[in-house]
């Protein structure tokens, strides 16, 4: 069975270590855990990386269409690949409606104003796909957020993004290895 895990996010040197590129650096984490050594490597709409873990295939996806344009690899590669459930597939995104370090797994749900997500929604014709939320905070004034989300984590944020991004990276196993609902209960307590 093959899993596809969307981590969103924008290309560019320039948005390395951004708030909203976290699915990238919760992707690169998920590298670590399923001992994948091979980088990224180009594809269409896309850099991705595989691997198998416990008897199952994984797809690690980071769109390269920018944020708002995500949908875009979220629909090719599942094409690409015949993954015709949604069940199959995990977005991985920023949250600022989440304080920095709550994670939310979800089974669907509204954009929430998220650009990415809305386009997946758009390009899909539904919300009906896992998601996994993480939260960045909202720190920043009214008129401020696309800033805010650009920039990147602040210095205390960065000592605990490590931890955070583990606990990411073992949702997403959760996920794939034992189901949604066993992963919701296990990680959205906090």
């Amino acid at each position: 069975m093959k899993f596809l895990l969307f981590g969103l996010g924008n290309p560019g040197a320039e948005y390395v270590n951004t708030r909203h590129n976290i699915g990238f650096m919760v992707l690169d984490c998920l590298c670590g855990v399923l001992s994948i050594s091979e980088p990224f490597a180009s594809g269409r709409y896309a850099s991705v990386a595989g691997g198998k873990h416990a008897g199952k295939q994984f797809l690690m996806v980071k769109p390269q269409t920018y944020m708002n344009l995500s949908g875009q690899a979220v629909r090719y590669w599942m094409q690409n690949e015949k993954v015709d459930s949604t069940e199959r597939i995990l977005v991985i995104t920023d949250d600022l409606s989440l304080p920095f370090g709550q994670i939310r797994l979800r089974e669907s749900g509204s954009a929430g104003g998220h650009n990415g997500l809305g386009h997946i929604e758009t390009v899909l014709g539904h919300n009906r796909y896992p998601r996994l939320r993480v939260g960045i905070g909202r720190d920043f004034a009214p008129g401020r957020q696309s800033d805010y989300v650009l920039a990147p984590f602040a210095k205390a944020e960065q000592e605990e993004l490590p931890a955070l991004l583990d606990r990411c990276a073992q949702a997403a196993m959760a996920w794939a290895l034992r189901g949604l609902a066993p992963a919701m209960n296990e990680f959205n307590r906090v």
